[in-house]
């Protein structure tokens, strides 16, 4: 990581409390204290590590999402014996993490001796997330979520990482947990590493893509994370934005982009706008499924908005509260709709967020008329349609006092071979600047920079 941009400048750690850390970091803006807290305690009933095991599970859970942590299900039966699967799971879209947590749960003994122990317990765990996933592919299982909830888990459809996570009060200063290659990528981390990752973050998906790319990295020693992670961010803030056909999202579309690690923790700004995204997780986490949805629809449609890149969220977050503010100010039996599109790169993954005067079938029908016409545009350029996908949320307000909106989502993948006269009718509907008393207001979309590894 020679090329990587300075920026931490000085590590300041309390000889008192060798698990303290706080770092002097340089920013544009010039250089600023950022505390890493310690790992967040124990609960006070089961043993150490059971206990472990649920701190690493609740931070996950809390700072990303339930629905994105799996816990082990009942032991699958092989022989005699048996296999556990993982002691948790983090999946989110088509990448997923096998965590094994080990705590000490004695007190530590000569840092040689610790060291020696550390090396056992994580070759074992890396020993055991290989034949978990090996087990999960040849038998796909269900997982219970964080919110309770049962999906089915094909191994055979996730990327892989096994993640080895150390709860350990005192690791001896430069070790780096080392193991035999067990054929997918591989890291280990502290607690407190853990738990400054989703704190940074607070996104399931963020943080997988994270532990991916530094996996390609050359290790660390545990408890350096927020280290390396600030070295990242820095080489991040000095890349030049990924190419982008801006034409994709038709006349006017303009190129944002933002880093894929921030500096500044999630929310930072001190509003509450950043938490936006995640109230409309929640809205569509906590809605009844109809008809034939299933867990594993709703997993894939949460897990295409938290996509996201975190360093938009919250100018995301200040955008959606104005729409919802401006949208009701139209006069009776007009509607006013805004939105906001984000795509990936490559033009497969197509995020559209936006606003509503209100919520009918009307409103309902060309919603869905919206976001299929924007999914074919966009398809017919890339000549990607088998690979694409569009995730639609819409909001609507309400005045009954029962809560702010209402949450609709609307989510189209493939060819979706619309007729010629349908093809003609959405373009009518959508394709002009005011039709029928009817304003339509789209924002420039947003891509996030490439992932772009230090080193």
């Amino acid at each position: 990581m020679a090329d990587t941009p300075a920026t931490v400048l000085w590590r300041l750690v309390d000889e008192d409390d060798p698990t303290s850390l706080t770092l002097i970091v340089d920013t544009p803006s010039g250089p600023y204290t950022r505390r890493i807290p310690t790992a967040t305690p124990l609960p006070a009933h089961p043993e150490h590590g059971k206990a472990a095991e649920i701190a690493a599970h609740t931070a996950a859970a809390t700072w990303g999402l339930p629905d994105f942590v799996f816990q082990q299900t009942a032991h699958a039966a092989r022989g005699s014996g048996s296999r556990e699967q993982g002691d948790r799971l983090l999946i989110a879209g088509r990448r997923g993490a096998l965590v094994q947590v080990k705590a000490r749960t004695i007190p530590p003994k000569a840092d040689a001796l610790e060291v020696n122990w550390i090396q056992k317990v994580a070759a074992k765990a890396m020993s055991q997330a290989k034949g978990s996933v090996r087990q999960l592919r040849m038998l796909p299982a269900d997982m219970v979520n964080g919110r309770g909830r049962v999906m089915n888990v094909d191994g055979n459809h996730y990327e892989w990482i096994s993640v080895f996570l150390l709860d350990h009060p005192g690791v001896p200063p430069g070790t780096i947990a080392s193991w035999q290659p067990v054929g997918m990528p591989a890291i280990a981390l502290t607690r407190r590493d853990w738990d400054f990752l989703f704190g940074q973050l607070r996104s399931t998906t963020a943080v997988l893509a994270y532990l991916f790319r530094v996996a390609r990295e050359p290790a660390v020693p545990l408890g350096e994370e927020p280290v390396r992670y600030y070295e990242l961010a820095a080489a991040d803030a000095a890349t030049p934005p990924g190419e982008i056909d801006t034409d994709l999202v038709g006349q006017g579309g303009v190129l944002h982009s933002v880093p894929q690690l921030p500096q500044a923790p999630a929310g930072d700004d001190g509003t509450r706008a950043h938490l936006m995204i995640r109230f409309m997780l929640e809205d569509l986490a906590l809605a009844p499924l109809g008809g034939l949805l299933t867990e594993a629809n709703r997993h894939t449609v949460l897990s295409d908005l938290d996509r996201l890149p975190v360093a938009a969220r919250t100018e995301w977050g200040h955008l959606l509260l104005d729409m919802l503010h401006d949208v009701p100010q139209v006069p009776e039996k007009q509607a006013k709709w805004r939105f906001r599109r984000q795509l990936d790169a490559d033009g497969t993954r197509q995020l559209i967020l936006g606003a509503a005067t209100r919520f009918d079938e009307d409103i309902r029908a060309a919603f869905t008329a919206f976001v299929q016409l924007r999914h074919h545009e966009v398809t017919s350029r890339t000549g990607k349609a088998e690979e694409s996908s569009a995730l639609a949320v819409l909001l609507t307000p309400r005045d009954d006092g029962l809560r702010p909106w209402d949450t609709s989502t609307v989510r189209v993948h493939g060819d979706l071979n619309l007729p010629a006269e349908d093809l003609q009718l959405y373009r009518r509907l959508w394709n002009g600047a005011v039709e029928d008393g009817t304003a339509v207001t789209e924002d420039e979309t947003l891509s996030p920079r490439e992932d772009h590894p230090a080193g």
